[in-house]
């Protein structure tokens, strides 16, 4: 009598634990990334570098990981996701492991500018969700995002109070070793999407043989696309917002009065909201047309950060500025990839959502750039957060022209 598991069941099983280890994979580069902001004070002061200065080279490590992610996702949409995962976390432990050695702004700009950064990159949104939408049927896109992207919010929880308690408790060098040793973690978690690359390679062969539009061809039609152009002008409010935050938040509620703890908590939390913010997301993204989505998440920060700047600096109504920020914190990143993939198929996803990444990060760069001028020029952040709600209702505005078709099906299996 045969007992063998049905083929549905294997694939199903498969599926989840792709999705499962992208997921996990991003809990970690993103929890080291998202946690930088709490090393301004500490290398500043310990090694007289200053807050331009640094701010400077996290600016650059927001472009350099928005530049490099159009450039990994080609290779890994050409040679293998798995490949360049692996390279990633070394990069990454690299930049780690390098930096308390580094006492000027040029070795901070190299390892964490660069190597740091791109490191990160290639571990990264467009690389795990363009490998796992391309083995998913269209509707199930969706929610598989939400929960890669809830992996990284939770890598912000996670990493924020631990980063901050080491720094505390054994120093900033230390908790640099720390963030280093848990890139290397990423490397086992590859395993799954070997698997999933060898049980996908005679499907993977139908879907390239189908496929006959070059690379250099879909990024030509792409960048000719209105609908391709609003998602960037969008994500590039994003990427200024976010890098602001992470970057300047620590040093922001200092100048409040508030202690070092308050800030690593509210990162913490802004990551653990996010969670819920990227489930929804990837909930209502299978049910509602995701532009509309979008243009929500966009105006309630607006909305959010206009109530920060008015409400009493307590530690408890910081909390609650960051649980409801969280919310939409990272919650763009799947309507803006599932756009793409509903655009353009997922054949070269990896590359052009890498491409709306690299505007993202333009914007980082600018948001972490112009934060540290602004606090040198005036010791006061007031005219970011401003910035901040104008860039935020623009956003909301410029998603809406975005033309949005009907879910339609895509094959599901493209190179690994």
């Amino acid at each position: 009598m045969s007992t063998s598991t049905p083929p549905q069941a294997t694939a199903s099983a498969s599926t989840l634990g792709l999705v499962l280890a992208a997921s996990a994979i991003l809990l970690i580069t993103m929890g080291v990334r998202q946690t930088s902001g709490l090393f301004l004070l500490p290398i500043t002061q310990s090694t007289g570098v200053s807050i331009v200065a640094f701010s400077f080279a996290l600016a650059i490590g927001q472009f350099v990981f928005g530049a490099a992610q159009p450039v990994f996702g080609a290779i890994a949409d050409k040679y293998g996701a798995v490949k360049v995962i692996i390279a990633g976390a070394l990069l990454l432990a690299l930049g780690s492991v390098l930096t308390p050695f580094m006492t000027s702004s040029s070795g901070l700009l190299l390892s964490m500018g660069v190597l740091g950064a791109a490191g990160a990159a290639a571990g990264s949104f467009s690389i795990l969700i363009g490998i796992t939408a391309q083995r998913l049927p269209p509707e199930k896109r969706s929610m598989a995002s939400g929960i890669i992207n809830a992996g990284g919010s939770m890598g912000q929880f996670v990493f924020a109070p631990a980063v901050q308690f080491i720094i505390g408790a054994a120093g900033w060098a230390t908790a640099m070793f720390a963030t280093a040793f848990a890139a290397l973690l990423t490397i086992p978690l590859v395993l799954p999407l070997i698997r999933s690359a060898r049980s996908a390679v005679s499907s993977a062969t139908a879907a390239v043989a189908t496929a006959h539009i070059s690379l250099s061809e879909q990024i030509r039609d792409a960048i000719r696309n209105p609908s391709y152009l609003c998602l960037h002008a969008g994500f590039f409010t994003c990427g200024f917002h976010i890098a602001f935050l992470v970057t300047h938040l620590p040093s922001d509620l200092q100048l409040c009065g508030l202690t070092p703890e308050v800030a690593a908590n509210s990162l913490g939390l802004i990551g653990l909201f996010n969670v819920i913010g990227s489930l929804g997301i990837g909930w209502l993204g299978q049910r509602y047309r995701m532009k509309y989505l979008l243009a929500w998440v966009y105006a309630s920060r607006a909305v959010i950060i206009a109530i920060y700047i008015v409400m009493p600096k307590t530690a408890l109504n910081i909390y609650m500025f960051a649980a409801a920020l969280g919310v939409t914190w990272l919650a763009t990143v799947p309507p803006t990839a599932g756009l793409v993939g509903k655009l353009f198929g997922t054949r070269y996803l990896a590359t052009l959502f890498g491409l709306t990444l690299l505007s993202h990060q333009v914007g980082g760069f600018l948001g972490a750039w112009l934060g540290g001028i602004v606090v040198s020029q005036t010791n006061s952040y007031q005219w970011m957060w401003y910035a901040d709600i104008a860039l935020a209702l623009l956003a909301a505005i410029v998603n809406l022209p975005i033309r949005e078709q009907k879910l339609q099906a895509q094959p599901a299996a493209a190179p690994a």
